[in-house]
């Protein structure tokens, strides 16, 4: 059994008209939506043993501020991924439980591609910032991974556990 913690990075701040989008922080409400995502996480004891992170920094603070005990692994191929590059890098972990925080619109669409049957959600086929989905797969290992397998366990957003 493995198990996907596929999760899109917070709320970004977009003040900085100078900065490129790769550099782009977080904003207020990001960072306490970041906060409470990892105190959720905790809280449904679904810590990952393993983090792949898109290396831009909005991922990257989001990540930091989750808090959880285990170092990210950046990924630049998951920077602004689509569905096929997504699955590479997943097809590629060692984790039982893995973390991977990425980017719209390939995160959603990626959650779509990954489930069975998806959850009963409003959310979900946007999949707005912080939305953390948790799918279950009957494999063994990620290489075996096949789109359209996977049990949705979990589907959250921020805005819910504000």
């Amino acid at each position: 059994m493995k198990e996907l913690i596929l999760t899109r990075h917070a709320k970004s701040d977009w003040g900085g008209p100078l900065l490129r989008d790769h550099a782009r922080p977080l904003n207020t409400r990001g960072r306490r939506s970041a906060a409470a995502l990892g105190e959720w996480l905790r809280a449904q004891d679904l810590i990952p043993d393993q983090i792949l992170c898109s290396s831009s920094a909005r991922t990257q603070e989001t990540c930091t501020r989750l808090k959880l005990p285990v170092l990210p692994e950046l990924c630049d191929a998951l920077y602004l991924a689509e569905v096929p590059d997504m699955l590479r890098v997943l097809r590629g972990a060692i984790g039982a439980r893995v973390l991977m925080l990425g980017h719209n619109p390939g995160i959603a669409d990626f959650a779509a591609s990954l489930v069975a049957t998806p959850p009963a959600h409003e959310r979900f086929d946007d999949y707005p910032t912080g939305a953390t989905l948790v799918v279950r797969f009957d494999i063994n290992d990620w290489a075996d991974l096949m789109p359209g397998t996977g049990t949705a366990q979990h589907f959250v957003i921020p805005r819910t556990l504000n």
